[in-house]
């Protein structure tokens, strides 16, 4: 039974300290949209996505009003679009992206995510086309989302798909130019890619999943910094515990909201997803987190250490409060939009090189990173590479949102506005990796995975 004094501690959470539904969204699964003739899928896509999610953002803003619980954004995922582009008999794959566009701005959404390909072990002829029309399809549409899954603990990575991306990343710069390379902060590379995850850039609704379900993300860096204010100087068990029990308050919330768009929308509830995922807000930051734990800086020594156990005791509070933990459920480091990021960034102390160890140990990795726009393709590769690694080893989702901003350089700042903040423009190391990427194949799987 709640109490008055839990009811005033949440109402302090979203009023003071940016606890908020980070995103409701639907996961519709495009499969019997498949058609030989392209015109004919578009136009089922079109159909499926604008009648299964026609009342999700009315509902949405009506349980935002009613509940007094910010739901910042409605989004929808959908099959990756490789697997239904496929069964079409056409060359050009950027027609399924303006049609995923027009069905996401009739619906309202804020994004709609799935223009993907899974390649980790190989790549279809259908995988080759979307990821070929990936910089187009992201500067003619405002709302689709785009990811690739290039590795898995069970596949290894694939080093052709690798290469590929980097270019395609910087084909995606160049084509969004006029955005300071917009279009790359709709592009996610992964390792270990989840079915379930609503977040974007990197949802899209995976081939287990049901017809259409209910996913939701939950965010409060805020709260868990206020927590461990009145926590200071104590062991880090103490921290952990508060962090476990503010989690555990938060998931709660989550789950309250989407079994409630669920049963409005008469949709299966599929997920919470518990992510600890800033904004450029003041309050709101991963990286206050950790510096209210004793670091003078994150990004110094200790922040790994701390941002592991953050991590960890955010999973075990989201554990306990809900059956249905899922999608990526951890804390989220993007430099662009995280305002304690973004100055240790500036301030020299967080490099690429210590994003790259602080994901080894959080969900999933090097996130809204500007570096120069002139940085080879070769060596963005060698950056997904290197991340991929860290997922396929340690059996955790990661990827790669880098922004390789044109005619920008290092200390530069490129400026996207809302949730995607603004980022400094960081240093990569001057020295190739060209020779290391144009090997292509295969890195094969680890030992660890050969389970059965």
């Amino acid at each position: 039974m709640l109490n008055q004094k839990d009811i005033l501690s949440t109402i302090e959470m979203i009023d003071q300290q940016h606890l908020d539904i980070r995103t409701i969204t639907m996961g519709i699964s495009l499969l019997s949209c498949c058609d030989p003739d392209p015109k004919r899928a578009c136009e089922k896509i079109y159909e499926k996505i604008t009648r299964y999610a026609e009342k999700l953002v009315r509902t949405g803003e009506n349980i935002e009003r009613e509940f007094g619980i910010p739901i910042v954004n409605k989004r929808i995922s959908v099959t990756p679009m490789a697997l239904v582009a496929g069964a079409s008999d056409t060359e050009d794959y950027v027609p399924f992206a303006l049609a995923l566009d027009r069905a996401a701005e009739t619906c309202g959404v804020n994004f709609i995510g799935g223009y993907s390909a899974l390649v980790q072990k190989g790549m279809t002829l259908a995988d080759e086309k979307l990821i070929r029309s990936i910089p187009e399809a992201l500067a003619r549409t405002k709302l689709v989302c785009s990811s690739v899954n290039v590795g898995s603990t069970k596949a290894g990575i694939n080093m052709d798909a690798v290469a590929l991306m980097g270019r395609i990343i910087k084909d995606t710069a160049k084509a969004t130019e006029a955005d300071d390379g917009l279009g790359c902060a709709k592009l996610v590379v992964f390792c270990n890619a989840v079915e379930d995850n609503p977040f974007m850039a990197g949802a899209f609704h995976g081939v287990g999943e049901a017809e259409k379900v209910i996913n939701v993300g939950v965010s409060g860096p805020g709260v868990v910094h206020h927590a461990l204010q009145a926590v200071k100087g104590q062991p880090f068990d103490v921290v952990a515990e508060t962090v476990k029990k503010t989690a555990f308050r938060v998931t709660r919330m989550g789950q309250l909201v989407a079994q409630e768009a669920s049963r409005r929308l008469d949709t299966p509830f599929g997920i919470v997803d518990l992510s600890l995922a800033p904004t450029p807000a003041i309050g709101d930051s991963v990286a206050r987190i950790l510096e209210e734990m004793g670091l003078e800086t994150c990004g110094t020594h200790g922040t790994t250490a701390a941002l592991a156990m953050l991590n960890d005791a955010v999973k075990k509070g989201g554990v306990m409060a809900s059956s249905s933990v899922g999608g990526l459920s951890g804390a989220f480091i993007p430099v662009s939009e995280d305002e304690g990021m973004i100055a240790a960034a500036r301030a020299g102390t967080l490099c690429l090189d210590k994003l790259e160890a602080m994901t080894c140990v959080c969900s999933v990795g090097l996130d809204m990173i500007a570096v120069p726009g002139d940085t080879p393709a070769e060596t963005i590769s060698a950056i997904i590479a290197d991340e991929a690694a860290i997922g396929m080893v340690n059996c955790k989702t990661t990827a790669v949102r880098l922004l390789p901003a044109p005619g920008k350089k290092v200390g530069d700042t490129i400026e996207m506005g809302g949730l995607l903040g603004s980022a400094p423009v960081m240093p990569v190391h001057p020295q190739s990796s060209a020779d290391f990427i144009a090997r292509g194949g295969r890195i094969p799987a680890p030992m660890h995975s050969l389970k059965n």
